[in-house]
């Protein structure tokens, strides 16, 4: 799809939309398509990938703990840099669709059912990230940062990666217990262990004391 990085796909979709079109069509199918075709929902992520529908369910407790946790971080972080941040939005990358954790944008995507990959500054991945090599797939159109998230073993550690010359190359990384420190694209700092968000609460004084 050509156009401006902030191109709007039509919001109104088709009326009879459904997902009973995955088992029935037998051609390949384009970003355009899925956006029109199927249905918008809030559990399993919907992709296209070189004309192949992929299929990702939504996701344990914990993943959407983390995902909740840095997507009101990074959000906060990016709009005091003058950037938007967005969890779980649709991007397009030519006939590809994907739908990365966590989107930052070089301007708003409100409005938007899907915007073109070229207005995105950073993407982030929860890992397990599905069968998409991700890295490869935003590097390969110039996606300038990448973010990932991993919590094997429920400890957290989160790792910043900078495009050069094709490829994403470390920035900073750190486990739970340490602190992320990003500077690029805009300034972010948090314990990894706190994307779990199972800080104890504080205990209330007893009333006799």
């Amino acid at each position: 799809m050509k156009g401006s990085a902030f191109s709007t796909w039509p919001d109104h979709g088709r009326p009879d939309a459904s997902f009973d079109l995955l088992g029935r069509r037998d051609q390949a199918w384009t970003a355009g398509d899925a956006l029109e075709l199927l249905p918008e929902n809030n559990g399993p992520r919907i992709e296209v990938l070189r004309g192949c529908v992929l299929v990702t369910p939504g996701g344990s407790v914990d993943r959407r703990a983390v995902q909740l946790e840095l997507g009101h971080g990074i959000r906060t972080a990016a709009r005091a840099a003058g950037w938007w941040a967005y969890v779980s939005a649709s991007v397009m990358s030519g006939d590809d669709l994907f739908v990365p954790d966590l989107v930052v944008l070089r301007g708003s995507g409100g409005g938007r059912r899907a915007v073109d990959i070229a207005a995105a500054v950073l993407l982030g991945e929860i890992s397990p990230a599905g069968l998409i090599d991700r890295p490869r797939e935003y590097a390969a159109v110039g996606v300038p940062y990448f973010l990932r998230v991993d919590f094997r073993n429920r400890v957290p550690t989160i790792a910043l990666y900078e495009l050069f010359e094709g490829e994403y190359r470390p920035l900073a990384a750190a486990a739970a217990g340490t602190s992320f420190v990003m500077r690029k694209p805009f300034e972010f700092t948090i314990d990894p262990a706190d994307l779990l968000g199972e800080e104890a609460p504080e205990e209330e004084p007893d009333a006799g004391e």
